[in-house]
């Protein structure tokens, strides 16, 4: 299974996040992850790091699409492609309702919808150049003219059932935090394989992000996590996820304990239809770093 490390950006110098990116070109990863949540932007952040990290696919796990207007958003996926020739994964997602209507002052009404008609829209532009979307969430009628560049894959942050079939419908697949192996396997998988075979498209990509710690105290991680995470239990689409997996919010999601114990975990991942790892480290920095290593190719 192809690995790669989410980057830590929030509340981080740009030059400390440089290093890590260095660090995972140093340690053989296949691909550096940003997220978008409100420090660094993630498309410009990608240019500088893969100049400084040359060799590695760049990802983004995820961008909301309200505050991004198709075109806009297309053009600066191409612009990354071109600048530095590397394998590209737009990851986009609706993000949630307080902080597109409270931050952004947009409405959230109707929100698949608005994510099937962005991906009529994105999806087309990124490949031919092009779309002529009037919808009712949006208008997307317009050209981008990037000559040479090669289309992002588009992967969607999706939980819902409804997000999952416009996921596997009119993009290249799902990048899922939280989601254990039973969901993944009884529930995101299936949904998602089956919204693509009817629409005609290939097998989707499953992306897994993973908050992982080798560590000797399981208890550890998993208690920061459920601190500074915790709100998550309180998102519909997260609690559905937490209730097949059948742990106790965002804390039970963590993969903490020795190598062993960790590798069983990737496995059951995988087994479950996993095609990709976004590796997050979480615990002490010595901890963390001893993630890391064992990732390394």
């Amino acid at each position: 299974m192809r690995t790669g490390i989410l980057l830590d950006e929030i509340g981080v110098p740009f030059g400390d996040v440089v290093a890590q990116a260095k660090e995972a070109a140093r340690l053989g990863y296949d691909a550096i992850w940003l997220a978008q949540r409100g420090g660094w932007d993630a498309l410009t952040a990608l240019v500088a790091l893969s100049a400084a990290a040359p060799g590695l696919a760049l990802g983004t796990s995820v961008i909301p699409t309200y505050p991004r207007h198709p075109i806009s958003l297309a053009a600066q996926a191409l612009t990354l492609q071109a600048a530095t020739g590397a394998p590209v994964s737009l990851g986009v997602g609706l993000s949630h309702r307080p902080i597109i209507e409270d931050q952004y002052g947009y409405s959230f009404a109707r929100p698949v919808r608005h994510l099937r008609e962005y991906l009529q829209a994105l999806y087309p532009l990124l490949h031919h150049g092009k779309a002529d979307v009037h919808g009712e969430t949006l208008t997307a009628a317009g050209t981008v003219e990037a000559p040479g560049a090669e289309p992002p894959s588009v992967i969607v942050g999706a939980m819902s059932p409804l997000s999952l079939k416009v996921s596997g419908a009119y993009s290249d697949g799902v990048v899922s935090t939280w989601a254990g192996p039973r969901s993944l396997a009884e529930y995101i998988v299936p949904t998602l394989t089956k919204a693509a075979t009817e629409a005609g498209r290939a097998a989707p990509r499953v992306v897994t992000g993973q908050l992982i710690s080798v560590t000797g105290n399981p208890d550890g991680p998993r208690t920061w996590v459920a601190e500074h995470y915790g709100m998550a239990a309180n998102i519909p689409a997260y609690q559905a996820i937490f209730t097949r997996d059948r742990v106790d919010g965002p804390g039970g999601t963590v993969i903490a304990g020795d190598e062993e114990v960790v590798r069983a975990r990737i496995r059951e991942l995988e087994e479950a239809g996993a095609t990709e790892l976004i590796l997050m480290p979480v615990g002490t920095p010595e901890e963390q770093a001893r993630t890391r290593e064992l990732f390394a190719s």
